[in-house]
């Protein structure tokens, strides 16, 4: 059977999602970072983890979330096979992991990112965080104009893929996302989504 390593709030809300999309069974397993049994099964420390009931597991959400599309075609989770939606889809899907989920690093963990301990450069961390991520939302803010989903004319892993962050702009901008019409759209459809709740609820968030 498939196992979700993940924890509550981070990106692994996404392949979640897509597990109930795809309605196969599956477990989930929730981990604290710096889990030393955790590390052993991700040495790297992060979620997610998808243990594939196949005698392998695999890490990264981007990946773990093309592997269930691929695993399950039926689902519909995957684009709809023309080379143009493929790309489209690891261009949207490689933006994510690259531009938009680091971009909310510092803003998470501020002390990494200086050497100072001053709470008033930490300050300084959380801003220039907080105006990368505002950069990068209107870039997305500019492709949902006049699209309903990511890639397509229908759901994919890649609606999944934003959802946990646009929730993080939500809640940690002190504007939200007013700013950005077609990503609340996004986020509103995504939160009305019953498999979306599904999820949300079983991790308590």
């Amino acid at each position: 059977m498939l196992t979700l390593y993940y924890h509550t709030g981070a990106c692994s809300l996404a392949p979640h999602i897509a597990l109930e999309w795809i309605g196969a069974p599956y477990e989930t397993k929730a981990v604290e970072f710096g889990d030393k049994d955790y590390l052993k099964i991700n040495p790297a420390g992060a979620v997610p983890a998808l243990d594939t009931g196949e005698g392998w597991i695999l890490t990264q959400a981007a990946a773990v979330l093309r592997y269930l599309a691929g695993r399950f075609p039926r689902s519909g989770i995957a684009p709809d096979g023309s080379p143009r939606d493929e790309a489209e889809a690891d261009r949207w899907a490689s933006f994510i992991t690259g531009d938009l989920h680091p971009a909310f690093f510092p803003l998470f963990l501020p002390d990494r990112y200086t050497r100072a301990r001053e709470k008033e450069e930490f300050d300084n961390v959380r801003e220039a965080a907080k105006a990368l991520i505002r950069k990068k939302f209107g870039i997305l803010d500019a492709h949902l104009s006049g699209r309903r989903y990511m890639v397509g004319d229908r759901r994919s892993y890649v609606d999944a893929y934003v959802f946990p962050m646009e929730r993080w702009a939500a809640a940690m901008l002190e504007d939200g996302l007013s700013k950005y019409p077609n990503v609340q759209k996004h986020h509103d459809m995504m939160a009305a989504d019953e498999g979306v709740k599904r999820a949300l609820a079983a991790e308590g968030a």
